[in-house]
């Protein structure tokens, strides 16, 4: 039997093999392979949960190598591992497992991955990255795992492995010589399969609508509203900006309610950042709900990018299939928000550490609200600006003209009933804007069907060649665009920006071509105007 532990380090992390040699000598534990001090202290750990567990340490000499040997190692998830590879090794074991190493179906002829943290009374303590673990080791052709109870629900998600969840020492030992106790994972997840707190709607999944955030308590904000309905249909970034107090925070932390559940394709990268950062729900090993994370204004680059020794995941891949939530967007360091451009357009990140480096997806849709000035005052009718010119310059500066240009919804709020106005934009399109969060998702899941059957994934991930294919105009609708480009000096970009906004907006509607009276609120939404105007 061979024995596998697991190393997070990136997103890709390594197998680790772990030997153990008993020879004649002072009794003692030797730990080579480049452990830390975290693996090093498992020596004490390993040795009173053997004992504990009714085992005898032996009296020899160990040695413990963890190879690659070039490969640093960290954490606690190595203690049961070694701890196996050492009762296995032992001669001192045979009196008592005389009988578990006979049976028929024992694993000694397998390779075997191993995880788990030991108390010193023997129990075992849940691990971060298991399910990152469990995947990599069914890559590389290993079909049983021993985990710890706790982080069992996540190592069944991955097809194709036989798990067995442990409580202590003594049963996994047990389980190592016996395969009969080891359950099957899922063999595959069916898209059709709707998981508890989660509801189809027109054929589409969406979690549970949560009542204290329904959009029906938004008041006077139709336009907002409007424009984070679209963004929720085709993933597009947003910015709104307004003075304090207008509800742009409000809407924008309620949009994570506008937004469906993944797809079982795209929780998988999901639940394995997760679980190598750690913070994996036990009680939804696969994470179909999208994530929303919202960092503080003070977060640091590392904190944003994700880093340290292991490279562990930061804000921008935990967001990944998901949002990113900037509030006061203004007040984070211009570092910060310079750094989004570049995993904004590719949707991943490399990070180089201690010359190693690996490759995170950062596949998120961005959200920013901020102030309009450092005061909040600057350009309404009732309050006064106390801010110069300079500083409204240097606030807006933070933004810079690169990183706005990926923006490809903004929108100005008001502070008043101004803004409730709808878009009128004719006859047929003038009808009331439906608030309530079910009434919003009927018409995202309208648009939604429509993006994956056709190309497979949202509008604002299109390619130059994807526009070129999906976003044919109209003849008048061809020649507003090109009026108003170049009236407003619009970018390739953010001429490509329009199109695929007005793309999502004509799926809304359910037409197959792109009409003027979509293009024309692509331009309004684009060039920031409170609403609507013929």
């Amino acid at each position: 039997m061979q024995i596998f532990s697991f190393s997070p380090f990136g997103y890709e992390g390594s197998l680790v093999t772990v030997e153990v040699d008993l020879r004649r000598g002072i009794p003692a534990v030797d730990i080579v392979g480049l452990a830390d001090g975290a693996v090093k202290e498992s020596r004490e750990r390993m040795r009173s949960a053997i004992r504990n567990s009714g085992y005898e340490f032996p009296m020899e000499r160990v040695l413990i190598s963890l190879s690659p040997a070039d490969l640093r190692k960290e954490g606690a998830g190595f203690d049961l591992a070694v701890a196996l590879g050492v009762l296995s090794a032992s001669e001192n074991l045979k009196g008592k497992s005389k009988e578990i190493s006979g049976l028929e179906n024992s694993l000694i002829d397998e390779n075997i991955l191993v995880m788990g943290e030991l108390e010193l009374s023997g129990h075992l303590r849940p691990v971060r990255g298991v399910h990152a673990a469990v995947s990599t080791a069914a890559s590389c052709g290993i079909r049983y795992c021993v985990v710890p109870r706790e982080n069992a629900a996540e190592a069944r998600e991955v097809s194709g492995m036989k798990v067995f969840a442990a409580e202590n020492l003594e049963e996994a030992f047990e389980a190592v010589h016996n395969a009969d106790v080891f359950t099957s994972g899922l063999d595959c997840r069916s898209e059709d399969e709707i998981p508890v707190g989660f509801e189809l709607i027109d054929g589409v999944l969406f979690s549970k609508a949560n009542e204290g955030l329904d959009f029906s308590m938004v008041k006077n904000q139709a336009v907002l509203v409007r424009a984070l309905q679209i963004a929720a249909c085709g993933g597009h970034n947003v910015l709104a900006f307004g003075p304090p107090g207008c509800g742009k925070t409000m809407c924008m932390q309620r949009f994570g309610e506008l937004i469906p559940a993944l797809t079982v394709e795209e929780a998988y990268p999901v639940t394995r950042i997760y679980s190598l950062a750690g913070i994996l729900n036990g009680k939804n090993p696969l994470m179909r709900k999208p994530p929303f994370r919202m960092p503080h204004q003070t977060a640091s680059i590392e904190g944003m990018c994700g880093g340290g020794i292991n490279c562990r995941p930061g804000e921008i891949s935990l967001s990944h299939n998901g949002v990113l939530f900037l509030d006061e967007a203004a007040e984070f360091r211009s570092s910060v928000l310079q750094m989004l451009r570049v995993p904004l357009e590719s949707r991943s990140i490399t990070l180089c550490r201690a010359g190693r480096s690996t490759t995170y997806p950062a596949g998120f849709q961005l959200l920013m609200a901020t102030n309009p000035c450092p005061c909040g005052n600057y350009g309404s009718e009732s309050r006064i600006c106390l801010c110069s010119a300079r500083a409204v310059e240097m606030y807006w500066k933070k933004f810079s003209g690169p990183l706005l240009d990926r923006i490809d919804i903004r929108v100005k709020v008001e502070g008043n009933s101004g803004n409730n106005r709808t878009y009128e934009i004719d006859e047929k399109s003038a009808d009331i804007l439906p608030l309530s969060t079910k009434e919003l998702r009927k018409r995202i899941a309208c648009g939604i069907k429509i993006q994956r059957s056709r190309q497979g994934f949202k509008n604002s991930m299109m390619k130059p060649d994807d526009i070129l294919k999906f976003c044919s105009l109209s003849k008048d609708a061809d020649d507003y665009l090109k009026k108003e480009s170049e009236a407003l000096e619009f970018s390739p970009r953010a001429i490509a920006s329009c199109l695929k906004v007005a793309r999502t907006i004509a799926d809304m509607d359910e037409s197959d071509d792109i009409k003027l009276v979509h293009i024309k609120e692509a331009v309004v939404l684009r060039k920031c105007e409170g609403g609507f105007e013929m």
